[in-house]
């Protein structure tokens, strides 16, 4: 199946372009229309015009000659104005047609085109008629000069006949050159109205095209693009709406990210907690399966009574109690393990004399040293201050002290020393014995519940495995360094303490 391509704003998609096509267009056409009612209604209106004229000058005539002010010096004032400003001919005679008034020193024309145009010999274009009031008003073209009138004639309320004509100079050629100027105006107009927008719509846009581009940022998620505009409009609005909304996405997606991580080690550690508790039923079951068999089989040979004497009962009975304590001392290391992996057993942090509390142990372990026959030496006798839990730290004195025991070879020397380190303010414990190095291989896996780099061995001294693991539990519950190292004569277990 073919993706369809992403879509990408381009030069084709500029709102500044858009916006500057937009208004040429509409300039263009803005122009283009004045052309065309210039072209079809220029020459109506100027005879429009023409008319008015025309016939506020038969106003004013008629209102004068009914009033008898025809030769008034407030009459000829206005006459006069009428015939500058609109270039009239004007002619007013009375019923036996004399002149009463008249314009123009050629009045005997304008008789003669009156008494042509009240018998129809002029074969003019009547533009308006008036019946009641006695005039009309038509179009004719001079025979004499060629030229075109429009010409208003009839009889005023006393019979007095009259005679109005203005001339139309050129309208068709005027209306040809008004809208041969409009074009090349037009097109002056467009390419320096196209400048002109094209900047303002720059400035117009450059806010636009800033939100864009801080969209178009907020949908790859960076959110550090900010509106810097200060319009106090929509757009300054708009802006500082994203600003907000980027703010609220960074914030809720923060949220989520953090909601997410917490999900995933909440998941990953039910996953963890799941793998080792099946891990821990299925080494548990291993480890009590051996005694539990141990003690059912002698339990079961003492109940049918294979070996009758007393000595034999008594071996019986000592395999069985022996089991019994392996399996009572196991579950207490795991039940301490469990504190301390979850949590549950509270670490006291106190100053105290780790020699002193070695010392003090090994003492403590006179009995099982001279059962193993062993040689303990420690380094130091004076006293020497640590920051620790003291009851944590004795079990894992304990626990490596033991291992040293149990894992000693024909020399039998056990040695503590304790190393000070001043310049990280740490003392080293550290618990030697001599045997045989532990394979590069098992290292790694030696602080693992029920891990035994010698399954027989261990088994023969009744070692759980568990006992590295409550070291590994105690020292990380301190946040202290501990480890192992391998010599050529046997092996070191250490663990690190901060000096008080």
């Amino acid at each position: 199946m073919s993706r369809n391509k992403e879509c990408k704003p381009g030069v084709r998609g500029s709102i500044k372009k858009q916006f500057a096509l937009i208004f040429m267009l509409v300039l263009a056409g803005t122009i283009l229309l004045c052309f065309l009612i210039n072209h079809i209604c220029l020459q109506k209106f100027y005879i429009h015009n023409k008319k008015k004229v025309l016939f506020r000058t038969y106003r004013t005539i008629s209102e004068n000659v009914r009033n008898g002010d025809l030769l008034s010096d407030e009459f000829i004032l206005q006459l006069e104005e009428l015939i500058g400003r609109y270039n009239l001919d004007i002619l007013v005679m009375n019923e036996n047609a004399a002149p009463l008034l008249h314009t123009t020193s050629d009045a005997q024309l304008l008789k003669v085109q009156f008494f042509e145009l009240a018998l129809g010999l002029y074969g003019g274009t009547v533009l308006e008629k008036e019946d009641e009031e006695l005039y009309q008003i038509e179009r004719i073209t001079e025979r004499a000069s060629g030229m075109d009138y429009i010409v208003m004639w009839g009889f005023f309320e006393q019979k007095e006949m009259f005679l109005i004509r203005t001339p139309i100079i050129g309208i068709n050629d005027s209306v040809q050159i008004a809208n041969q100027f409009l074009v090349y105006s037009g097109l002056a107009g467009v390419l320096l109205g196209g400048v002109i927008i094209w900047i303002v719509t720059r400035k117009v846009t450059a806010p636009i095209r800033e939100l864009s581009e801080i969209s178009e940022r907020m949908s790859r998620l960076d959110f550090d693009a900010r509106y810097t505009g200060k319009e106090h409009n929509e757009i300054g609005k708009l802006g500082m709406n994203i600003n907000q909304m980027s703010d609220a996405l960074e914030q809720t997606i923060s949220e989520l990210k953090t909601a997410n991580n917490e999900l995933r080690r909440d998941i990953a550690a039910k996953e963890e907690s799941e793998a080792r508790r099946k891990e821990f039923l299925s080494n548990v079951s291993h480890e009590l399966k051996t005694p539990i068999a141990l003690i059912q089989g002698y339990a079961e040979g003492l109940q049918e009574g294979i070996d009758e004497d007393a000595e034999g009962r008594a071996f019986y009975c000592g395999v069985i109690i022996d089991e019994a304590n392996k399996m009572n001392r196991m579950v207490k290391q795991l039940m301490t393990l469990d504190q301390l992996e979850s949590g549950q057993n509270v670490t006291t942090v106190e100053r105290f004399d780790i020699v002193a509390l070695v010392n003090n142990y090994v003492q403590s372990a006179d009995i099982l040293v001279r059962q193993y026959e062993a040689a303990v030496s420690v380094e130091r006798r004076g006293a020497l201050y640590v920051w620790g839990d003291e009851f944590k730290v004795e079990e894992v004195v304990m626990n490596y002290f033991t291992n040293a025991l149990n894992h000693l070879d024909h020399n039998k020397e056990i040695e503590i020393r304790f190393v000070e380190d001043e310049e990280k303010n740490l003392v080293r414990v550290t618990v030697f014995n001599t045997g045989l190095p532990i394979p590069e291989e098992s290292i790694p896996h030696l602080w693992e519940k029920f891990y035994k780099v010698d399954k027989a061995r261990t088994r023969e001294y009744g070692g759980s495995g568990v006992g590295l693991s409550i070291v590994r539990a105690v020292m990380n519950a301190m946040h202290q360094n501990y480890g192992v190292n391998n010599y050529d004569n046997g092996v070191e277990f250490w663990f690190e303490l901060e000096r008080a």
